[in-house]
């Protein structure tokens, strides 16, 4: 038998209970995970609250965590890849919220040895989410680059990939109390709300060659207004709003490869997560919490013993 924290219904952070499940085992083609941490998304809070997309069954109990780094300690018939003892971040939909979960090899890299393993969970989801969500707008050498919510887990890692990536000014909407926290990590701090079309257009007068926004409606709509090209412009969070004005869809899927590129870049010291909370499994709902609040800096991450 695992811990595992689970829902039996929907409902608030406090419907998340720590339990014990069967463990489960490695099938063809997958890997077992031992897992010492796992990061906390705003899909799992939603998910939480009921919220299932199509390719998310409706059964309890549901082990929620789509982000993970851990130990395997099973490989599936077929797996030449990896082997037991091999240390690996990796994405799922569901499971990672448990001692145990099994995943296709081809959804795990190898961890490197020196990157703590609460980092290493926050980087499958945040990480390439902002890839994807930077893929999709273009961003090129020199560009100005506005990102909303910029000092959350996505943000921060976002304004990191698109300075790595080589963007000239990188502009991050947020609370004044996280504008040194957006100053460290190399983006123009501006204070969300209302006014944000005119604090942005101070800093980039002739306006942003892409945005996006992670902070809901009315930034997307002032990330539109100020942006020279609305086909350059994503939302992460606000996609009702992002139909009406006729925006794109932020495009790609998560991948081995995407993930591999972006542990690259931490090597580099290029790119790395912030991290704003831990807390045990035992406290996922705390945690969940933290995350719903919508405030504070950089990734909430459960670890597991």
């Amino acid at each position: 038998m695992m811990r595992a924290a689970t829902l039996s219904s929907f409902g608030p952070p406090e419907v998340l209970e720590e339990t014990t499940l069967k463990e489960p085992q490695a099938g063809p083609g997958e890997v077992r995970v031992r897992v010492r941490a796992a990061g906390v998304l705003p899909f799992d809070v939603r998910v939480r609250g009921g919220w299932t997309p199509p390719f998310i069954k409706r059964e309890f109990p549901m082990v929620l965590g789509n982000e993970f780094a851990g130990v395997v300690d099973q490989a599936g018939e077929g797996v030449a890849t990896f082997a037991p003892g091999d240390e690996v971040l990796g994405y799922s939909v569901l499971g990672a919220y448990a001692e145990y979960l099994t995943v296709p090899a081809d959804q795990i890299v190898r961890k490197p040895a020196d990157m703590p393993w609460e980092i290493a969970a926050g980087f499958p989801g945040n990480g390439q989410g902002a890839h994807m969500a930077l893929s999709t707008v273009g961003v090129e050498p020199g560009d100005t680059v506005l990102i909303n919510a910029a000092a959350g887990g996505f943000g921060t890692f976002a304004v990191q990939l698109a300075l790595a990536w080589g963007a000239g000014t990188v502009i991050g909407t947020a609370s004044e109390r996280n504008h040194d926290h957006l100053r460290a990590l190399g983006a123009v701090p501006v204070t969300y709300g209302e006014g944000l079309e005119e604090r942005v257009r101070a800093i980039a007068p002739d306006g942003v060659d892409a945005a996006v926004d992670a902070a809901g409606p009315e930034a997307l709509r002032a990330s539109v207004a100020v942006a020279k090209n609305r086909d350059r412009v994503v939302t992460m969070i606000a996609t009702e709003e992002a139909e009406r004005l006729g925006l794109r869809d932020v495009a790609g899927a998560r991948s081995a490869e995407r993930l591999a590129e972006l542990v690259d870049l931490y090597t580099e010291g290029k790119v790395t997560i912030h991290l704003r909370a831990t807390h045990p499994l035992a406290r996922a709902a705390e945690a969940h919490r933290d995350v719903e609040s919508g405030h504070g800096r950089g990734k909430v991450v459960l670890t597991v013993d």
